[in-house]
């Protein structure tokens, strides 16, 4: 099967379609068909390695010190369940799936990727391509993580900073969809797309310095882990509460994943993709992330042509 192997950290030139072996699920495994995956900011810092100095050890040992331990990365994907093993009680073949790999050795970046049954794994909300699907389970449930630590509140006062990127775009309508009075902050390209998503206040970062503007909140979310606490103390009201994506631990929730499911299914959330790419582009699609700009999600279609 093809698959994106990064054999070294460094920029995206590192990154190769490679012909691997096929995986083959175990007893509790389903194997997954891939149609589509994604360019997650961890992707990003994966491949880079770009991480702060007090977790580069830490993220040495977990990642690999030289070189990666898990050369195809991608954390998101969707697809067809090609086979499932004989323990496998959930799902049978031809299941449309959504999956997190985050804590499955990654592979995402792949045409197959075996995933346990009690994993992070769901059947696909049926109004959404593979496409979109696929952009769904870290930043969405991410963004319900980050708004649930505060925890957020009906007729709060919220400020999403980063409004227009993953995890911001699903931020600011969960914000809204519980009862908050949504202020988005982002750049002047993105003014109108974080307005669409249902943020009642827009402010550009760039022309804008909301700190000094009196306004005070009942919550201000860091979606992009740039704002430092000290400045975010300025636009907090007393008792307010202040959460960083740069504090947010990774741990995972089916139950976070299916509510997310249900929400998109009764047309409550949508997902907002910036650009498609080809997996045979992936390089080309982390270059374009490595800028910073991109607006929500950038999505990979997986291909199968003469799969081996």
């Amino acid at each position: 099967m093809k698959a994106i192997l990064a054999t070294r950290y460094g920029g995206p030139e590192v990154l190769q379609l490679k012909e691997v072996a096929k995986p083959n699920p175990k007893a509790n495994e389903i194997l997954i068909k891939v149609r589509a995956t994604t360019v997650t900011a961890g992707d990003f810092r994966m491949r880079s390695f770009t991480v702060p100095p007090l977790l580069w050890l830490p993220a040495r040992i977990a990642l690999g010190m030289t070189k990666p331990k898990q050369p195809i990365f991608g954390m998101e994907l969707a697809g067809d369940v090609e086979a499932v093993g004989k323990d496998v009680t959930r799902f049978k073949v031809g299941d449309q799936v959504f999956a997190s790999t985050l804590t499955e050795n990654f592979g995402a970046y792949a045409q197959y990727k075996s995933l346990p049954e009690g994993g992070m794994v769901a059947i696909k909300p049926a109004n959404l391509t593979y496409e979109e699907a696929a952009a769904l389970p870290i930043g969405a449930t991410t963004a319900l993580r980050l708004l649930r630590k505060g925890p957020i509140q009906r007729g709060q006062k919220v400020l999403i900073y980063g409004a227009s990127g993953s995890v911001g775009t699903y931020a600011v309508q969960l914000a809204r969809y519980f009862g908050a009075e949504v202020t988005g902050v982002c750049s002047t390209a993105n003014l109108d797309l974080v307005k669409s998503l249902g943020a009642d206040f827009v402010l550009d970062y760039t022309k804008d310095d909301f700190l000094s503007r009196g306004e005070r909140y009942d919550g201000v979310y860091d979606t992009v882990a740039k704002l430092p606490k000290p400045e975010a103390l300025k636009a907090l009201a007393p008792n307010g509460t202040y959460v960083t994506m740069a504090r947010l631990d990774s741990k995972e929730s089916m139950q976070n994943l299916l509510f997310i499911k249900e929400l998109i299914e009764a047309g409550k959330l949508k997902v907002v993709i910036d650009r498609r790419y080809p997996l045979e582009q992936m390089a080309e699609a982390h270059r374009y992330v490595d800028t910073g700009r991109k607006k929500g999600n950038v999505v990979i279609s997986v291909g199968h042509d003469d799969v081996r």
